[in-house]
C-alpha cells in the first residue's frame, strides 16, 4: 500500500531515471554520429554537408529555408554550407519564380553522381552502427523516441527556463 510519503521518493526516482535516459540517449547519439561523420569525412564532407546532399537527393530542389529546417542548422549556417557545396560544384542555387528573394538549392550533375555513389555505403554504415539491436528492437526504439520527441515538442517552450 502506498502512503503519502511515497510520492516524493517516486518523484526523485522518476527524475533520476529521466536524467539517466537523457545521458544514455546523448551518448548513443554521439556514438552513432561518430560512425556517420567518419563515413562522410572519407568523402571530404562534413556530416551536415552530407545531410544537405542527401535531402536534395531524396526530395529534389528545395528552398534554402526548407533545407535549413530539415537538417537543423541556422540560416547563416545553411548559407555557408551551400556556398561550400556550390564551390565544389555539388549544389547550385536556383531562382524562385514566386518570390524573388527566395532561392532553391539543387544538386548539380556532379552532386547527384556523388550522393548516388556514397548513399548506399552511408546507409550500410548506419546499419552497422545500429547492429546492436534486432529489427523489432529498432522499431520499438523508433516508436518510443517518436513519442518522446512529440511530447517534448508539445511542452511549453519556456517550461524549463523558470519563467
Amino acid at each position: 500500500m502506498n502512503t503519502p510519503n511515497d510520492a516524493p521518493a517516486k518523484g526523485v526516482k522518476n527524475r533520476a531515471v529521466s536524467l539517466k535516459l537523457w545521458v544514455v540517449l546523448a551518448r548513443a547519439h554521439a556514438a552513432v554520429e561518430a560512425h556517420a561523420a567518419a563515413h562522410a569525412a572519407r568523402h571530404d564532407l562534413t556530416l551536415t554537408e552530407f545531410g544537405i546532399l542527401e535531402a536534395l537527393y531524396h526530395k529534389g530542389p528545395m528552398l534554402l529555408g526548407e533545407v535549413q529546417r530539415r537538417i537543423l542548422v541556422s540560416s547563416g549556417g545553411i548559407t555557408y554550407l551551400v556556398d561550400r557545396l556550390e564551390k565544389r560544384g555539388l549544389v547550385e542555387r536556383r531562382a524562385c519564380a514566386e518570390d524573388r528573394r527566395a532561392r532553391y538549392a539543387a544538386l548539380t550533375e556532379a552532386g547527384e553522381t556523388l550522393i548516388e555513389q556514397i548513399f548506399p555505403e552511408h546507409a550500410a554504415c548506419i546499419e552497422q552502427a545500429l547492429s546492436g539491436l534486432k529489427r523489432k528492437e529498432k522499431q520499438l526504439a523508433v516508436d518510443l523516441l517518436r513519442m518522446l520527441g512529440r511530447t517534448a515538442a508539445e511542452e511549453e517552450r519556456g517550461a524549463c527556463s523558470g519563467t
